[in-house]
């Protein structure tokens, strides 16, 4: 059967792009022809591009562009599952597993997260790589002079190198795993800033649009509707301290660079540009756990961070080479001055990335699934691993802290994860957990059942199916959930068993009567009190009274 697809009353093949797929590009072109006409033939813009790009393009931003587009679609296999890639193998998990702080960088955990970071790549690289620049900054200097200077190895080698550099060291460097291009991004930014502070500004605020101009291109016409959603706080995930190593590294190699050409930026004009793109960029957004699924923002103390990196970052950026006190200058104490936090955050990363998964670190006392030296499976209130590698109690808070969940362990590299969160799976009712490493994959499915009780809580179960099992494997069973109403001074609870659940009316504290559930449409009498099935939902009824005291789990 043809696949159709309709504008207006016109019938068109799938394959055909959509009038505004085709509008977009080309409203964009003549928008720029029409202001490269308007520029003049010897336009400024054009010139000042050619001086610094070869061939007015910056080639090292589109390489690193395609070099991390190409980790997504071929290393994590979003090629096949765009929307479900490979991600578990491919986060910094520890020094003890190369290839998580090699490729973590430069990996993502979904198309939203790559191309949030892809457009922003794009607005703001092409900015830092003009002023790193593909041709010397001296007149009369010959370029092909030399390997450092030429311009082909500039574009194509030393500026995607240097890329790449920057996103090892932000595996290797921030604080337990990360996974995404977002140091490397900070980095650019860090670097454009200290020469181009406001137009790095501008820069950054123009991700807005190219995102919006991707999304456009790729669905055109979108619809929605009101819907519940399950959702951590926005700030959770956020990697702060990954986005300020790489502002900071960023930042170090941009006022080296303009130390070396002796070139001079506005103090003003750097502190605003600095403090307007920390607060945009939520370089605020400090944060910590607090109990299992709850989490602290620390606003105010982001805020005075943020206003201290842009001060540092201004007092480094426009020092100059006059001596403080003996052989000292001011350049040097500014350079030592960005080396100090960046130390700082060394040190602290290199013991927590150095802690390993101890031997049996399996949680839970139900049976998991084992696929290929993962073991998936699923537990509660247990610590947290990864979270809790060192102990540390500040400021009231802890890194001792437990979390309940699917979890992952994968002790060969590393891994210890809580991969679905229980809130997300009670409200989803299933998951999808998929494990793999370079060249392969499989997933495991999850599913939780549960009955809720009148005024009280809800008793459930939760099953793992493997890639290669027809059956499904009970690994976790709640406690009983008791009704609050009482019938007749007897007690109603609904109490998991062997993936089952049955129903035990209770006086004094011990169980009188009990039976599996019925089934719908069907009932059963215990201890003189009546239960009838009526789909999802179950009632009690005796001596003329019937009231509901439980309904089946609802998922979205």
């Amino acid at each position: 059967m043809m696949l159709v697809k309709y504008v207006g009353m016109v019938q068109l093949p799938t394959w055909l792009p959509a009038p505004e797929q085709v509008a977009i590009p080309v409203v964009v072109l003549l928008s720029l022809a029409l202001v490269r006409r308007l520029d003049g033939p010897n336009g400024r813009w054009g010139q000042r591009l050619r001086s610094r790009f070869l061939l007015g393009v910056p080639w090292g931003t589109l390489v690193s562009v395609v070099g991390v587009l190409a980790v997504y679609l071929f290393v994590q296999q979003g090629w096949s599952h765009w929307r479900d890639p490979v991600t578990l193998p491919f986060s910094s998990w520890s020094y003890l597993y190369p290839v998580g702080w090699l490729l973590g960088p430069f990996s993502h955990t979904g198309p939203g997260h790559l191309v949030g970071n892809l457009t922003t790549t794009l607005a703001v690289a092409p900015l830092a790589e003009y002023f790193f620049g593909h041709f010397p900054t001296k007149r009369g200097e010959n370029p092909f002079f030399s390997r450092t200077s030429n311009p082909w190895i500039r574009a194509f080698v030393i500026f995607p190198a240097g890329v790449a550099l920057v996103g090892v060291a932000t595996g290797l460097f921030s604080w337990g795993p990360i996974i995404g291009f977002s140091g490397v991004v900070f980095a650019f930014v860090g670097f454009a800033l200290v020469r181009y502070p406001l137009m790095t500004v501008v820069a950054v605020s123009a991700q807005g649009a190219i995102r919006t101009v991707y999304l456009a291109m790729r669905d055109p016409v979108i619809s929605g509707s009101a819907s519940r959603s399950f959702g951590n706080p926005w700030w959770f995930g956020i990697a702060v301290q990954g986005h300020a190593l790489g502002l900071l590294l960023g930042v170090l190699l941009g006022v080296v660079v303009l130390y070396r050409r002796r070139e001079r930026v506005g103090a003003l004009r750097l502190w605003t540009g600095a403090f307007v793109l920390g607060m945009s960029m939520t370089l605020w957004a400090l944060w910590w756990y607090r109990g299992e699924s709850t989490y602290v923002l620390y606003r105010g103390l982001g805020v005075v961070f943020v206003v201290a990196l842009a001060g540092l970052t201004t007092v480094a950026a426009t020092a100059d080479r006059r001596p403080i006190f003996g052989d000292v200058s001011r350049q040097q104490v500014g350079l030592l001055a960005l080396l100090l936090p960046l130390a700082i955050m060394v040190g602290v990363a290199v013991p927590v990335n150095l802690t390993t998964v101890d031997d049996g670190s399996v949680p839970g006392d139900g049976p998991g699934i084992e696929v290929e030296g993962y073991n998936v499976t699923y537990a509660e209130n247990v610590p947290n691993q990864k979270v809790s590698a060192i102990d540390v109690s500040l400021f009231g808070e802890t890194t001792d802290v437990t979390t309940s969940g699917v979890i992952v362990v994968e002790e060969d590299r590393e891994i210890w994860t809580q991969a679905v969160s229980k809130g997300r799976l009670a409200f989803r009712g299933r998951a999808r957990v998929r494990v793999g490493g370079v060249g392969w994959s499989e997933v495991v499915d999850v599913q939780r059942r549960g009955w809720s009780v009148l005024n009280g809580p809800t008793a459930y179960q939760v099953w793992l199916r493997g890639p290669d099992d027809d059956e499904w494997t009970h690994t976790f069973a709640s406690d009983r959930a008791i009704a609050g109403p009482t019938l007749a001074n007897r007690s109603v609870a609904v109490v998991p068993s062997e993936g089952e659940f049955d129903l035990h009316v209770t006086r004094n504290n011990s169980t009188v009567a009990d039976a599996p559930i019925p089934a719908a449409g069907e009932n059963v009498t215990l201890d003189g009190i009546r239960f009838e099935r009526e789909g999802r939902k179950l009632f009690a009824a005796y001596d003329g009274t019937r009231v509901q005291v439980a309904a089946r789990e609802s998922y979205d």
